[in-house]
């Protein structure tokens, strides 16, 4: 591309941040004055204030960085979701949601301003080496991250890479130092977190993100969770914001009959688009409940949109976040690229999912706490003016995200004094840290729900923890205050130390769902 070529389309953004101009640029350049039909249309006027700036600008004009600005303030005007992505931040969001990444496979915490290794992918290079759960990270090639406060993002960035390139990792087990030397490889992201039976008949799936695996995986453990009796799904899409469209269609059309509508779409630009279920899906016949909250966006909504529409599961927990804006990716030739907004997404009954975008739409969250509507049904903000009815004629309402069935309110009751110290200071990962280095032996061998659940009780947790909390962290509940919090913070423990077991994150969710109101209520 050409000096010229940049500077027409740096041209064809910047004009839209100098729109409080007349329709008439008048420059003064060596003392003479010349007029510019300033004009509009066609976009004529970008293209004339840079030719400007590029031929007349005091000192030399860095023209990436210029463009860069441009673009991003200029498609800020348009709507919140329309973004420019520079080369580095597109590789990174299509790595998130591309169902593989390049990397040495482990998953890590940091409880301790150390990292300890929780999961080695199997398959993966830091398996094939022999890195361990529990391993601690020392350096990472010549930089050390353990115990200097190093950014958790930081230490990520340094062990992704490439796949082929090596890189060489020293870790603390038990009393050795260990240097592995492990070659890089593509790596698989799992989106379906957690999927088990909750009792004999019910099924859970918590999925976090829809990326280009997430149909085979919900497929494969919807086939395993049927197996096994289940007649109802519970499934968790709180705090899922979103990602591949075609994912959100193949996934309803797993619970929907032949011809029922999913979604449809429609802008300025894009004629209506309807997309109906082809009824060869293996959950029609499962009983159904959606768990969404303010964070379960885009195709989440999709999702549970459709699944109150046409009356196929009921939702619950809190109104979805709102956004139903269909973003078209569009790419460039340095490797950067913009997400533009070309139409807007409707459930099957006519609603649109997008919520207004106001001044405040990037506060709307803090303003939904702040309205009390996080704690009280009353206090959701319904538009009674945009009613509109599902296939079997109950009554919902459109004004932006999902409005769900069954209200669940976040419960702040329970957090004690004891609770909220316990939480800054991170006491309860770093205690079931300390439990795994304990009990490692044990933990690693536990295979099955029932052989976890017998271990955990067996070592007195409760008793641990308040030692722990007092000689480590100062910490120590005021009379009556541990009984307070007991029966809300022992789910916590067990589920944070069985997680440390080969069971992992499905260990982690079941316990925790001892005290998740959201799936009590599905249930």
């Amino acid at each position: 591309m050409t000096d010229r070529d940049r500077s027409s389309s740096l041209a064809a953004v910047l004009g839209i941040l100098l729109g409080v101009l007349g329709t008439c640029l008048v420059f003064s350049i060596g003392g003479r004055h010349s007029k510019l039909d300033g004009n509009y249309s066609q976009w004529r006027k970008l293209n004339l204030i840079l030719e400007q700036v590029q031929k007349n600008y005091v000192d030399t004009v860095d023209v990436k960085k210029v463009t860069d600005a441009a673009v991003v303030a200029s498609l800020a005007t348009l709507d919140p979701h329309s973004v420019y992505l520079p080369p580095v931040e597109l590789e990174q969001s299509e790595t998130e949601l591309a169902g593989n990444f390049d990397g040495i496979g482990i998953q890590f915490n940091v409880p301790n301003d150390t990292a300890i290794v929780l999961e080695v992918i199997p398959g993966g290079p830091s398996e094939k080496v022999g890195l361990q759960p529990g391993d601690r990270i020392l350096k990472v090639d010549s930089c050390n991250i353990a115990g200097v406060r190093f950014p958790q993002d930081s230490m990520v960035r340094r062990m992704k890479g490439k796949a082929g390139t090596e890189v060489r990792i020293l870790v603390k087990r038990d009393d050795e130092t260990i240097p592995f030397d492990i070659t890089r490889g593509k790596i698989p992201v799992h989106c379906v977190d957690a999927s088990f039976m909750i009792n004999d008949t019910t099924g859970y799936i918590r999925l976090s993100k829809f990326s280009r695996t997430t149909y085979m995986e919900v497929s494969q453990a919807a086939k395993s969770l049927l197996d096994e009796g289940m007649t109802h799904l519970v499934f968790d899409l709180r705090d899922n914001t979103g990602g591949y469209f075609d994912q959100a269609l193949l996934l309803s059309d797993m619970f929907l009959k032949k011809g029922d509508l999913i979604v449809y779409l429609e802008g300025l630009h894009r004629k209506r688009e309807d997309y109906n279920a082809d009824g060869k899906g293996i959950l029609q016949d499962v009983s159904l409940s959606v768990l969404i909250n303010e964070n379960s966006a885009s195709s989440s909504e999709i999702f549970a949109g459709a699944m109150q529409d046409n009356d196929r599961g009921q939702i619950v927990g809190r109104r979805s976040y709102g956004k139903g804006l269909v973003q078209e990716p569009i790419y460039f030739t340095d490797k950067s690229g913009i997400r533009l907004t070309v139409a807007r997404f409707y459930t099957p009954s006519g609603r649109c999912i997008q919520k207004p975008y106001d001044k405040d739409y990037q506060y709307d969250i803090y303003k939904r706490y702040a309205d009390g509507e996080m704690f009280e049904k009353d206090s959701m903000k319904v538009d009674r003016n945009e009613v509109y009815h599902t296939v079997g004629g109950r009554t919902v309402y459109g004004g932006g995200g999902i409005i769900p069935d069954v209200f669940v309110p976040m419960d702040t009751t329970k957090a004690t004094r004891f609770f909220i110290k316990c939480n800054k200071k991170a006491t309860q990962m770093r205690f079931s840290s300390s439990m795994f280095d304990r009990y490692k032996k044990q933990l690693s061998a536990i295979e099955t729900y029932p052989e976890l659940e017998n271990f955990i009780d067996g070592i007195d947790i409760p008793g641990k923890f308040l030692k722990y909390a007092r000689e480590v962290d100062n910490i120590v509940p005021a009379p009556g205050e541990w009984e307070e919090s007991k029966a809300y913070m022992m789910p916590q423990l067990r589920a944070l130390v069985g997680r440390y077991s080969k069971l992992g994150d499905n260990a982690f969710y079941r316990m925790y769902l001892d005290i998740d109101e959201v799936v009590k209520a599905a249930m």
